[in-house]
């Protein structure tokens, strides 16, 4: 989920880039950048995976 939200961060900062799109001064290409290298770190982490429930059923 979290490369996904990262994948969509980074495409929007680059539609802005290229578009010389200014948001304000808190929301710039370098905000969006380390949103999106955030969202990419959690997703490698394992993070918003969900909790693996043990299984106890027995093999055929």
């Amino acid at each position: 989920m979290f490369a996904i939200i990262a994948a969509v961060i980074f495409g929007l900062a680059l539609l802005l880039d290229l578009a010389n799109v200014s948001l304000g001064s808190v929301l710039d290409g370098g905000t969006l950048l380390t949103a999106g290298l955030l969202c990419v770190a959690l997703h490698l982490a394992g993070v918003g995976a969900g909790a693996r429930a043990l299984s106890f059923r027995r093999r055929r």
